[in-house]
């Protein structure tokens, strides 16, 4: 169980890291997106702003109609240094503080910078136009510094990122929930597998212990005895090769089932059902006729399917044997096989014991036992409707089981037949 824990919160760790770096590169991206778009938009405003005038006869003429955006600053650099504002009517203070704002921007550079409360976006591109000089040739222009503030995109930037910080809190408390929550449901069909085969090796452990034992015990007691002859100790080596039989037989099971659980490919070719249902019926006349019991087969000629001739073999040695275990002298065992359609009928109906509506939800499970007590006396292991299954589904088929206490049991088995 600590495993099953250990591996729950590495499971819950794992998904809550992957959904958190997909969470978080949304995060990265949609900032990214809306820094880009709100800061190109006014990268865009700053060029058009930078290239609306020309200095014709050393005074500055727009190019165009101009845009007016009041807050986009326009400045003239000379090369002596001197910076010139071309709005006559900002005061000499504000004109400081933009030189002292700008004095840092060279030719071609994008800076933002913060100054007295305020965020400023800035661009210096170079006057590539003739003449250069102002009227009276006192100033030389070198380049052109569009300075935009930009505290609205700023506050709006950080707002955004707030927002998604108090969203990624939250999201992260509902993505390690419903990690955990995923977490759980997947661990759901590994834990019931687990049980599943744990209680399968203690069921198999015990079923081996059974046959061993009673080989141990009966030739220990023949050990007792050396003089004795072998036919004063018949019967003790009868027990010794019925509990070799039986767990060969068990053995025999657990291979198959293993083969099941690895998903073991099953060759398929096309076959004669109804030459497989014969075969088996000659093995279970003589069975029938020794235990006074009617075989009755009602089996159409031609029937043709895709399938593995040994597997259907041994599915219906399975429903037979278990029909004959359970019916008594005097019953009868019905074995029916046609075509209905496009698919193959396969039924194997018993007068027997029947069985209870609550245990045939189960009796496809390993080691189940209907009447235990019963099933030991037979030799029966619980493990014959669990590789009757797997052959039924090996086959893309399916098996069905009706019962009623008393009155006895039908097995029928669906499978796709051959195309003619």
């Amino acid at each position: 169980m600590n495993m099953f824990i250990r591996t729950l919160r590495r499971l819950t760790i794992f998904i809550s890291l992957v959904f958190l770096l997909i969470f978080g590169m949304y995060i990265l991206v949609l900032y990214g997106y809306f820094s880009h778009r709100l800061f190109d938009n006014i990268d865009e405003a700053m060029r058009i702003h930078a290239n609306s005038f020309r200095l014709v006869d050393g005074e500055p003429v727009a190019i165009g109609q101009p845009i007016f955006d009041p807050r986009i600053v326009l400045l003239l650099r000379g090369d002596d240094g001197r910076t010139i504002d071309l709005n006559p009517y900002r005061t000499p203070r504000e004109l400081a503080h933009l030189r002292e704002i700008t004095a840092t921007v060279e030719t071609g550079e994008l800076q933002m910078r913060e100054y007295a409360g305020h965020t400023y976006r800035m661009m210096r591109w170079p006057y590539a136009y003739d003449p250069q000089y102002n009227a009276d040739r006192s100033f030389r222009l070198q380049s052109v510094i569009v300075v935009s503030i930009v505290d609205s995109e700023v506050q709006l930037l950080n707002n955004l990122l707030w927002i998604s910080l108090l969203g990624v809190t939250t999201g992260t408390c509902c993505i390690v929930l419903a990690s955990y929550f995923i977490a759980r449901r997947a661990m759901v069909p590994v834990q019931t597998a687990w049980e599943r085969q744990r209680q399968f090796v203690a069921d198999a452990s015990h079923e081996l212990r059974s046959p061993v034992t009673g080989i141990y015990s009966n030739a220990e007691l023949l050990l007792r005895h050396p003089e004795h002859s072998v036919q004063e100790e018949s019967r003790r080596i009868y027990s010794i090769m019925k509990e070799a039989m039986r767990m060969t037989r068990l053995i025999s099971s657990l291979l198959t089932l293993a083969r099941a659980d690895a998903n073991t490919e099953m060759p398929m070719t096309v076959i004669s059902v109804s030459e497989v249902v014969g075969e088996v019926l000659e093995l279970f006349t003589a069975v029938g006729e020794a235990q006074g019991i009617d075989c009755v087969a009602e089996v159409k000629p031609g029937i043709r399917a895709r399938g593995n001739k040994d597997r259907l073999h041994q599915l219906l040695v399975i429903l037979l044997d278990n029909a004959f275990k359970y019916t008594q002298q005097g019953g009868s065992v019905v074995v029916t096989c046609r075509q209905e359609g496009r698919q193959v009928l396969l039924s194997v109906r018993d007068t027997g014991i029947g069985m209870a509506p609550e245990l045939l939800p189960r009796i496809f499970d390993r080691f189940f036992r209907a009447d235990k007590t019963r099933s030991r006396e037979t030799g029966g292991t619980g493990l014959g409707l669990a590789i009757a299954k797997w052959i039924v589904d090996m086959h893309g088929g399916k098996l069905q089981v009706a019962s009623k206490p008393g009155e006895g049991t039908i097995f029928t088995v669906f499978l796709q037949a051959e195309k003619a």
